[in-house]
């Protein structure tokens, strides 16, 4: 497993409490980070925190669709350090169901945290980054939001959101030592598997040529090296990682 020169940064992880989060805290710390994990759910948190168990390990309790607790959030970190990374990786499937009959209220659910969380942490944590000449920040989006999923519509459509917001705000920081890259998993062993059907997870696993699950660890590596220095040209990219289901 390579190591990534992570030393003197300070990173942000939306949703870092599990899953893709937690490893990725992991990762960032080994590799000599200062990590702040972002999540909604209290007690995750704690259980991640001990689990890290490290002096470079802080959490805050974030609602990333609330942009007034986002920027509160940002500007206390801020009179302390700098944001050198961020990784919006948070986010929900919802339920599989027909678009049109959709619930509207979880499917502005859907968008408002997947989506607008996004939109969310970048706009308050951007100009911290533009100030110190410095940012890296990686989006997590899904191969759903290239492809679309049948009985997704509204995380295919928040998915796909992230995608062109990735590529304009790359392009709008293309001037400077930032870059904004966003990464397209197929499914992965995650507790988030755990919210879709049995049939809508095969039917997943089904597309993908490798014929199996992303491992969380090769995900991991993939972020670090958006994360570092090393990626000093790629911006406003998008990086597939679906074990050749989709190969644009």
């Amino acid at each position: 497993m390579n190591q990534f020169d992570l030393k003197n940064r300070t990173a942000i992880i939306t949703g870092g409490a599990q899953g893709f989060g937690f490893d990725i805290a992991k990762r960032f710390l080994n590799s000599g980070a200062k990590v702040i994990i972002w999540d909604i759910d209290k007690n995750e948190l704690l259980k991640a925190s001990n689990e890290l168990n490290s002096t470079k390990l802080s959490y805050n309790i974030v609602d990333v669709s609330d942009y007034k607790q986002v920027k509160d959030t940002v500007n206390e970190i801020i009179k302390k350090s700098n944001i050198d990374i961020l990784i919006n990786n948070a986010g929900i499937t919802g339920s599989t169901e027909s678009l049109w009959n959709y619930d509207v209220l979880e499917w502005n659910k859907i968008v408002n945290i997947n989506l607008m969380g996004t939109f969310n942490c970048c706009k308050s944590i951007v100009p911290n980054m533009i100030n110190n000449d410095y940012g890296r920040i990686v989006n997590v989006s899904s191969v759903a939001g290239k492809d679309g999923n049948a009985n997704a519509s509204a995380y295919s459509s928040a998915k796909a959101g992230v995608i062109g917001l990735t590529k304009s705000l790359g392009k709008e920081l293309a001037d400077k030592n930032i870059a904004v890259n966003v990464v397209t998993p197929a499914g992965a062993k995650t507790r988030i598997l755990d919210q879709m059907t049995k049939e809508h997870v095969a039917r997943m696993l089904s597309k993908v040529p490798r014929g199996r699950f992303l491992e969380i660890e090769e995900f991991t590596s993939l972020i670090c090296w958006l994360s570092s220095q090393e990626n000093s040209f790629s911006t406003a990219a998008v990086f597939d990682i679906s074990g050749g289901r989709s190969t644009y």
